[in-house]
């Protein structure tokens, strides 16, 4: 695809980086470290939070480590996925779902949760609830100790009033992805945009929302909540950038979406954060 050329600072904050080309990776679009900072060098996009692929069922110890030592001399910024036993309260099956489950070698646990923290490779949490379900009471305590940013995947099983419920209104900063729900489910995105007005530390990023007037509405009624997401490699970045680039909103609010709010969150992604250098 051709290189863009826009003028503006673009940070990504929704970029999916595949560290070993694991089991059934092969039927999700897949980049190379090079090729994913390629294309998003031609999309003219600065700095990307990147983290792997969720998997059911599986320790992310080593594909979190991958994707670090994947971003160190590149403009990546790694998060590390975590996982958990919870289910949401709000059905009997959920409710007895909780009181048997033990967490097992495979999940994240409180000192997983620190240890990532205070590793200077790692700037953030990924949750997918979809596939890893929610984390315990204990390893919330520690993300609101820490305080970094966590992005989750929302959706027709983590609905926006599912992720109210058990991950906002606490004291770090929650980005649902994708407005909340699957591409083309416009009542979902709708429903996370109006929990916007409720939620002072919930933000939305803009990977895989094809719809036009959705992304208007969440720029002009919420301008400082809305961050960039490309969705590489399933998205090519020159899309995503294009997508926020013909919306009738102005230069100042293009900005912000772009770079300024997502430079809040992510202390990681701003111009004079030192990240991606040296060895691990």
């Amino acid at each position: 695809m051709l290189e863009l050329e826009h003028g503006f600072r673009v940070a990504d904050v929704y970029a999916r980086l595949t560290p070993d080309g694991g089991p059934g990776e092969r039927r999700r679009p897949h980049l190379s470290p090079e090729q994913l900072e390629r294309e998003m060098h031609q999309a003219g996009i600065t700095r990307s939070v990147v983290f792997p692929p969720a998997r059911g069922e599986t320790s992310y110890l080593a594909p979190n480590n991958g994707v670090a030592r994947r971003s160190v001399d590149r403009p990546f910024v790694a998060f590390a996925r975590i996982n958990g036993t919870h289910r949401p309260d709000r059905t009997a099956t959920g409710r007895l779902h909780n009181a048997v489950s033990r967490r097992k070698d495979h999940h994240t646990s409180p000192e997983d949760v620190e240890r990532y923290a205070y590793d200077d490779r790692f700037h953030g949490f990924v949750l997918d609830p979809t596939v890893d379900d929610y984390p315990d009471d204990d390893v919330l305590a520690v993300l609101e100790d820490v305080g970094l940013p966590l992005i989750v995947r929302g959706g027709v099983d983590a609905p926006p009033a599912v992720l109210a419920d058990t991950l906002l209104g606490r004291s770090f900063p929650v980005i649902v992805s994708h407005f909340g729900g699957h591409p083309l489910d416009r009542t979902l995105k709708h429903e996370m945009i109006d929990l916007l007005q409720e939620y002072d530390d919930c933000y939305v990023e803009t990977s895989f929302v094809r719809y036009r007037d959705l992304l208007e509405r969440a720029v002009l009624e919420h301008p400082d909540r809305v961050l960039f997401g490309s969705g590489a490699p399933a998205c090519h970045p020159d899309v995503a950038v294009m997508e926020i680039l013909t919306l009738d909103v102005s230069e100042d609010l293009l900005w912000r979406v772009f770079s300024k709010n997502a430079c809040r969150v992510v202390d990681a992604l701003a111009p004079s954060a030192n990240v991606g250098t040296g060895s691990r």
